[in-house]
């Protein structure tokens, strides 16, 4: 029997979380179930919580309902699935006060399960697979589905919406959606018989994700590299940015494939290792190619040497760093911001590299076609600094929206007919002014050949180790570095700019920044907002800085890295700065933010301790 307790209603407005082992196919049933609520019109958000190991240990989805479409980690749950027994304990802490447990009681389990402040409710789902279907790794993958079934009687879910999806996925293989449908239809009627039906918290049709796609930010990253014009991509595969070449295969398997010829017009590598994708990338942009290579911090780590290549001969190049949890191979399939000090200086010596932060997958579309762009412009690597959460995650975001009368920007790229009128093509020197040298694609014309060179070079091309020659390169690409603070896409402010307290972050911290940001003002306390999108920071960036009294930054790393970034290269006064840092592995919540600042700000402001969770 259900244990007491007195429920909230949440409609529209509530967490669930399934906790189950990895392996099992439960992707599959979570994914139904958000794309179900998305498509009654009502905003949802997805996040996956799984191990590196391929199969066997616990793994949990996050399934956020909200109607005021929040897109950060909530930090609670009002509903735990929880269909791992290992994890029971755990699972049942995590339930917040008022909330539900729904489990497996094919089998007792009344020594676990323990709390007089939520209901617990118990569905013999593996009993009736058993007495259902035949072979053990049916009834894995369909007692998943089957606890969807009972989630969707539960939760007032359209059942007709989700055999709709059932039958987009298996449609072609009758068999397999017929059991499928017939496991959700077992554990639906089971819930409609012997549970009290719906829950307090329950979905509401709405008509809030109309010109809206769930959709992972790799897989719009991998489509703006498409439409950017990339036809060269190398990579090593490791977690979590694998899929973001996956993807772009896929796409070019259908779009780069000549209708007349069926010759691909892409090239695809795996390379041996990380130094090497990257050295490919930087021939195939030397040879004119728009090429990219996706991965990770153990990635830069090994590609440092070749991006100092790229950043001193002046080759384009595109890395897509999907950050995980560090240091080392720390937890590979957990998020964090902590690549930023790795990008922004990666190679020996003095270098210096722009950076891309995209907050949502809509931006990783736009920002990777961007960053092409900006590589060929600049003559330099660009670094588009996803992470897993916005990754490998499932996020409501707008259509993605394209200019049809797009053209890549080539930068400083020299013609045949150029080259012919000039007497000698000089490759580092600065005509403009603006520290970016004119180059050239191999093969165009015999003067605009060179030899590139990763030693000491002057401004002519020529090798050399004279001092004064070598500083007029350096100092020119320092004045290059300059110029790009004009080119990177500027900070979002977010408020009137008028206000004394401001809070700067970057990327994925966006949601859980614009949820607090709401929790603080209905507690009086009002602050503006500056979102950061590029690296070098820009004069907005510096303007912002200069005139609040006290900002707080808020990041995903434990060292500050982007404070560290502002103090280093703006000039703001740095007891200004407060760090708000989350750096568990798991995406930051708005109520983390809404502690962080107010446990700074309570002598001033002591009104906002006082219930400080969002």
């Amino acid at each position: 029997m259900p244990h007491s307790a007195q429920p909230q209603d949440r409609v529209n407005d509530f967490v669930i979380k399934v906790a189950n082992v990895n392996g099992t196919g439960s992707a599959s049933a979570n994914t139904l179930l958000m794309k179900t609520v998305f498509r009654m019109g009502v905003p949802v958000v997805g996040k996956n919580y799984f191990p590196s190991n391929i199969q066997g240990l616990p793994t949990w989805y996050e399934i956020r309902v909200t109607k005021d479409n929040y897109m950060a980690r909530s930090g609670r749950v009002d509903l735990m699935v929880a269909m791992n027994a290992e994890t029971y304990t755990k699972d049942i802490r995590e339930v917040s006060s008022g909330g539900f447990l729904l489990y497996d009681s094919s089998w007792p389990r009344a020594t676990q399960l323990k709390r007089d402040d939520i209901t617990i409710l118990g569905v013999p789902l593996s009993r009736m697979c058993n007495e259902t279907f035949q072979g053990v790794r049916a009834r894995i993958l369909l007692k998943n589905i089957m606890y969807a079934g009972v989630l969707a009687a539960l939760l007032d879910l359209d059942v007709e919406v989700m055999k709709t999806l059932l039958n987009e996925s298996y449609g072609s293989k009758k068999s397999l959606l017929d059991s499928n449908v017939q496991a959700l239809e077992i554990g639906y009627h089971y819930a409609k018989e012997h549970l009290k039906q719906p829950m307090p918290m329950r979905v509401q049709r709405l008509d809030k994700t109309a010109g809206h796609v769930m959709i992972d930010g790799n897989t719009t990253a991998a489509l703006g590299c498409l439409y950017a014009g990339a036809t060269v991509g190398a990579w090593y595969p490791i977690t979590p940015s694998t899929s973001l070449m996956d993807a772009f295969k896929s796409f070019c398997q259908k779009w780069r494939v000549d209708a007349q010829t069926g010759e691909h017009n892409y090239a695809i590598i795996q390379a041996e290792d990380e130094l090497a994708a990257i050295g490919v990338v930087i021939g195939a942009s030397w040879n004119g190619a728009r090429a990219f290579t996706p991965t990770s911090g153990p990635g830069i780590s090994l590609m440092n040497e070749f991006i100092g290549l790229a950043y001193y001969a002046e080759v384009p190049a595109v890395i897509f760093d999907v950050q995980r949890v560090g240091p080392s191979t720390g937890m590979p399939t957990r998020t964090q911001q902590c690549d930023l000090l790795l990008a922004a200086y990666a190679s020996h010596g003095d270098t210096r590299h722009v950076l891309l932060f995209p907050a949502n997958p809509e931006e990783c579309f736009e920002l990777a076609a961007k960053s092409f762009d900006l590589a060929e412009r600049l003559q330099t690597p660009v670094f588009v600094m996803l992470d897993l959460d916005i990754g490998m995650n499932d996020w409501m975001c707008a259509d993605l929206k394209w200019d049809d009368h797009y053209q890549p920007d080539r930068g400083k790229v020299m013609s045949a007919e150029q080259l012919e009128k000039i007497d000698k093509f000089w490759r580092y020197y600065d005509h403009d002014g603006d520290g970016i040298p004119y180059r050239t694609v191999p093969g165009v014309h015999r003067k605009g050949a060179y030899f590139t060179r990763g030693s000491g070079h002057n401004q002519y091309g020529g090798y050399t180790e004279d001092s004064t020659d070598y500083q007029i390169v350096v100092d020119r690409l320092k004045r290059k570095f300059d110029t790009a603070k004009k080119l990177v896409p500027k900070a979002v402010l977010e408020g009137k700019g008028d206000n004394k307290i401001g809070l700067v972050s970057t990327g994925s911290c966006d949601g859980a920044v614009r949820e607090a940001i709401d929790v603080l003002k209905r507690r009086g306390v009002q602050l503006d907002y500056l979102r950061v999108r590029g690296f070098p920071f820009g004069e907005e960036v510096e303007s912002f800085l200069r005139t609040h009294e006290q900002i707080f930054v808020v990041e995903q790393n434990r060292d500050a890295q982007l404070k560290s970034l502002l103090i280093l290269e703006t000039a703001v006064e740095k007891a200004k700065l407060h760090s708000v840092l989350h750096y568990s592995g798991l995406p930051i919540p708005a109520s983390f933010v809404v502690d962080g600042i107010a446990a700074v700000l309570q002598d001033r402001e002591p009104r906002v301790v006082a219930g400080s969770k969002a």
